[in-house]
């Protein structure tokens, strides 16, 4: 099967095929780094590195641009209320609006790199990239889609009625959307014209303004992105992602004034669906959330990168106080599997050089059906375990290969675990785990069976789980 992903522009499954043969292009929408990130921007996130991998493992060479919104009307105002208030978790007194965005931007990277999300190829920064903007707005003026403010503000708005297909990737009639919310109707041809570049307004930091041919002002959050892709991937590239909260008004809008300004831009539009919290919409106002730091308080990285990566990336992810429990009961079945394996295996398994199952590459090419592909990974684990019941030591050599690559290619191996890192504290707990057992094998054998229980109770009661096995004793952590 060739791949095949849907495009929300054309509300279909196509053929991928990239621009470049053997090379793909991927842009998707990063943070806008005002506060600590949500599970909305992790899961897309995660999304979006379940594709690069799956397309890397496909043999192409992927090139991955995930912006920095660090200039936006919540980060100055942000930094706003920081003025005069006092030390508290996550407010940082007189904090000037860049150190404010700086901060948030590494509370994204940490969290990004905990859940094994690899750094994209290029991570462009909205304020490095001003005279790109620039040269846009000039290019749209000049076509006559764009126009400075009517009343002198500074501001550049895009003429949406001078764009025909405005309204094309959402399916929507111009005249039945509302007004753009990123600036009051003044100084506009039309409510919904939304602006390209915003005027310097009184009381806004000097450092938060850049001199322009219409006046000292900041870029417009729609522009930064096309700005900031074309620069990277060129006028026309293969896929533009985000969160489906995305679609409009943000991306109908880089949609209609990129190719206004007659860029090819994105061939295919994907989407991923939103976490609910119970079958609601997440709200604080209501207290119905949780943060991926709260996640990670309650369950390993590998388990919450299991959890956020295993719906269909179109569907909307429901969370229940019940949901890390599970994903936690799927990993220990993949990694019980994993480590009973490899110490039977003869030798190491080599998950470069090892394939997928078919079946597993037909989920994935088929509009990456991770929730498919998940299905086949269990299934080889539970062939794998009847294996090494039976003693079938190819069977079993063969399938610990195929979970390897599995959970390599859905970057589980790279969600930063504790456990999995090994360092003089795991040698400590290991020489301990082992002596123990030297003491249990020896009360064995003596048929000192109340002494061996013994050992083994307390190891249990430390979260040591023993296996007594064919091939000798094996512990894990339980």
């Amino acid at each position: 099967m060739s791949l095949r992903f849907y495009d929300t522009a054309t509300a279909q499954v196509r053929d991928f095929v990239p621009l470049v043969e053997g090379k793909a292009s991927l842009y998707y929408c990063g943070a806008t780094v005002q506060g600590l990130p949500h599970v909305g921007h992790i899961r897309s996130a995660i999304a979006f590195d379940q594709l690069t991998r799956w397309l890397r493992y496909r043999g192409m060479q992927v090139t991955v641009v995930r912006n920095v919104t660090d200039i936006d009307d919540k980060i100055l105002a942000k930094a706003a209320d920081s003025v005069g208030a006092e030390p508290a978790p996550g407010v940082v007194p007189d904090e000037p609006w860049w150190a404010l965005a700086y901060r948030f931007e590494q509370e994204f990277a940490k969290a990004y790199d905990t859940l094994g999300v690899q750094r994209p190829t290029y991570e462009p920064r909205a304020t490095g990239h001003i005279p790109e903007m620039h040269a846009l707005i000039a290019a749209l003026i000049e076509r006559g889609h764009a126009y400075p403010a009517l009343d002198a503000s500074g501001d550049v708005y895009f003429d949406v009625r001078s764009w025909q297909k405005y309204g094309s990737l959402t399916r929507q009639n111009i005249d039945d959307m509302q007004a753009a919310p990123d600036a009051g109707p003044r100084g506009k041809r039309d409510p919904r014209d939304f602006a390209l570049w915003k005027g310097h307004k009184e009381g806004e930091p000097e450092t938060a303004s850049w001199d322009s041919p219409w006046g000292r002002g900041r870029p417009g959050w729609h522009l930064e992105c096309s700005a900031m892709v074309t620069k990277y991937l060129g006028t026309e590239f293969d896929i533009h992602g985000g969160g489906l909260d995305l679609r409009f008004p943000h991306h109908e809008n880089e949609m209609a004034q990129s190719q206004a300004a007659g860029h090819g831009f994105a061939n295919f539009w994907m989407h991923n669906g939103m976490v609910t919290f119970e079958g609601e919409k997440m709200s604080k106002s209501i207290g119905n959330t949780i943060s991926p730091t709260e996640m990670l308080e309650q369950a390993s990285p590998r388990v919450v990168r299991y959890y956020l990566g295993q719906a269909h990336y179109r569907s909307v992810l429901d969370y229940r106080p019940t949901s890390l429990q599970e994903a936690a009961s799927a990993v220990e079945r993949i990694d019980g599997f994993i480590a009973k394996a490899a110490a039977k295996a003869a030798a190491e398994i080599d998950t470069g050089t090892a394939a997928v199952p078919d079946a597993f590459a037909a989920a994935m090419d088929d509009d990456l059906n991770v929730p498919q592909a998940l299905a086949v990974l269990h299934e080889t684990v539970r062939a794998g375990n009847t294996a090494l019941a039976a003693g079938d030591n190819e069977t079993v050599q063969r399938a610990l290969g195929q979970v390897r690559a599995m959970t390599s290619v859905l970057g589980l191996d790279d969600a930063k675990d504790a456990a999995s890192q090994a360092g003089p504290a795991d040698a400590a707990l290991d020489a301990l785990v082992q002596d123990r057992l030297a003491e249990r094998n020896a009360a064995r054998a003596a048929k000192d069976w109340a002494r061996a229980d013994a050992i083994r109770d307390s190891l249990a009661a430390a979260g040591i789980t023993v296996e007594d096995g064919a091939d000798g004793v094996t512990w894990s952590v339980a």
